[in-house]
This record gives C-alpha cells, sequence and structure tokens, in this order.
C-alpha cells in the first residue's frame, strides 16, 4: 500500500462526491437505506480498519465486506460493492 496515497485520499475527504446515478448504484449494490450515500462512504473511508490501495486512476477501500472505488484525480465515488471473504 503506498502510504501517501492514502493519506492523500484521507486529506482530501471533503472533495469527496459522486453522482445521481452513482448514488443510486451505491444503493442498489450495497443495499443501503441511508440518506447520505457520500458521508457513509466517508465515514467508512476514515475508519481505523479500512484498507485503501490506489491501482492506476482509482483507490480501492476496502472495508466491512464491501469495495468503495473512488477517481484517485476527481474524488468521485464510482461504484460500491459487497465483497465474499
Amino acid at each position: 500500500m503506498e502510504l501517501s496515497s492514502q493519506n492523500e485520499l484521507i486529506l482530501n475527504l471533503d472533495r469527496l462526491h459522486t453522482t445521481e446515478l452513482g448514488i443510486m448504484r451505491i444503493k442498489r449494490n450495497l443495499s443501503l437505506e441511508v440518506e447520505d450515500v457520500v458521508n457513509w462512504c466517508r465515514e467508512k473511508i476514515e475508519s481505523t480498519d479500512a484498507y485503501i490501495v490506489r491501482k492506476g486512476k482509482n483507490w480501492y477501500i476496502n472495508i466491512d465486506n464491501c469495495t468503495i472505488t473512488v477517481n484517485a484525480y476527481s474524488y468521485t465515488i464510482i461504484t460500491a460493492h459487497k465483497t465474499h471473504m
């Protein structure tokens, strides 16, 4: 894991956002009933249990049996899905 990339994501969490389609996709994929999907993702990313890795243009955050994908340049949450361990 690149620590500098992880720190870069954490330091820019205020820039985190997604699209209307992204909200619908994340809610559907994770069966979420929350109102604020971006805040839900932000809290997961801030967790000390989050495993963050940057691969190419995206960050992948693994936590609580789900993976959140964030674009490394725009800080857009692209998608999130359940992981099966």
